[in-house]
């Protein structure tokens, strides 16, 4: 009966040995269920060490659990083995049996696994050596605004929103592939080249993360982070913030289209001539009508997750638009003077957890959705504020 159970311990020991071995080859196999497939430099390494630290990590493993159990099987008080009195290494076999073992576990920790380790830190911190492009990455509650410092695109710059239709996020729709990964705006980059990321925040704590790169660096608020990428080939790639950032942590996605170098010159000229057209509207003279129509479209991509679709917001965090004192006060004084911390002022400096956006959004954008806060929510100011107003203060 004894010898009956020791042999099925023997067989689920062994089957369960099996499964160790052959683990980490299952999840090299498919990289969707470990790491997803590298596309930068960095990410690479990070995989090969990952999964060379897991090998070795595994080995070791089996090994020592392996003597453990064949110890207390074999060496039972069934088989008359005496009760061990052992306290401590006294002969010399026991010091050297106890010394090799350390010896072993500093060459493993320091020399197999601590160089890798060392040469993957040290080249992701190398952000500036050889690199031929920087970026800046700026976080707020819950978007990101993205600048291009240096070369072909210099000059461009624009927020990035999460487009997910409300109806799936409330599941009064089918979800799509891309729900809560799709935005207005990708980060677009070319292939090839190291882009240097500078990453700071306006308000709290965000991390900008796409696991395909290997590079996940916090944006903390009046600090400059770094990090680099250098994407191999032309896609799409997808992360999120993975630093929890406030109620809207879930809808602050990052997307990155990577291009070939002339492809990439292409989006670059476009998307100047694009915003050239935006900031030609500063000297066009706008109805009311206009503006709040334009308005409404600049408020549902910025400012509707703080203070939400019917402008009543989310006290006391982020107070209601709706019979608000600032949204329907005046904006100007009898001098034709920005009054401090009124409407304009507010929207175009922030305030608190209120974002400026002056650097954000353009002056037609700024005139529009100030126009549509004042006259919408069930507030009835009757003004309008031109984008040449908004222009003149800059």
């Amino acid at each position: 009966m004894v010898m009956q159970l020791i042999k099925k311990i023997r067989g689920c020991i062994t089957l369960i040995l099996a499964v160790l071995m052959f683990a980490p080859l299952i999840a090299h196999a498919d990289y969707s269920w470990n790491f997803p497939k590298p596309a930068t430099p960095m990410a690479l390494d990070t995989l090969q060490v990952h999964n060379k630290f897991m090998i070795i990590v595994m080995v070791i493993f089996v090994v020592v659990l392996g003597i453990m159990i064949y110890s207390i099987v074999m060496h039972r008080k069934s088989k008359n083995h005496p009760a061990g009195t052992f306290t401590g290494p006294t002969t010399r076999s026991q010091i050297i049996w106890t010394l090799v073992p350390f010896v072993i576990l500093l060459y493993i920790d320091f020399i197999l696994m601590g160089i890798p380790a060392y040469h993957s830190v040290v080249a992701m911190e190398d952000t500036k050596t050889g690199a031929e492009m920087v970026i800046k990455i700026t976080g707020s509650q819950w978007r990101w605004q993205y600048e291009y410092m240096d070369g072909d695109a210099k000059g461009i710059s624009f927020v990035s929103n999460l487009i997910t239709p409300q109806d799936q996020i409330d599941n009064k729709a089918t979800k799509n592939k891309e729900y809560l990964l799709e935005v207005d705006n990708p980060l677009v980059l070319p292939t090839g080249k190291k882009v240097r990321v500078l990453l700071t925040s306006t308000d709290v704590i965000h991390n900008w993360w796409v696991p395909a790169f290997g590079a996940a660096r916090d944006a903390v608020p009046g600090f400059l982070r770094e990090t680099w990428l250098k994407i191999d080939e032309p896609g799409t790639f997808r992360g999120q913030c993975k630093e929890l950032c406030g109620k809207g942590h879930g809808f602050m996605p990052a997307v990155v289209v990577a291009k070939n170098e002339d492809d990439f010159k292409q989006w670059a000229v476009a998307k100047k001539q694009e915003i050239a057209a935006a900031g030609a509207g500063a000297d066009k003279t706008w109805t009311q009508a206009e503006l709040i129509a334009n308005g409404k479209a600049v408020y549902e991509k910025n400012c509707v997750a703080c203070h939400q679709v019917t402008g009543m917001g989310l006290p006391p965090t982020f107070p209601a638009l709706a019979g608000s004192k600032i949204a329907t006060g005046p904006i100007f004084d009898a001098d034709g003077k920005l009054i401090k911390d009124g409407h304009l002022d507010r929207v175009f400096n922030g305030k608190g957890v209120m974002p400026a956006w002056k650097s954000i959004l353009n002056d037609t954008e700024i005139a529009s959705v100030i126009t549509y806060e004042r006259n919408s929510f069930g507030n009835h100011v009757g003004d309008m504020l031109q984008p040449a107003q908004v222009k003149a203060l800059r």
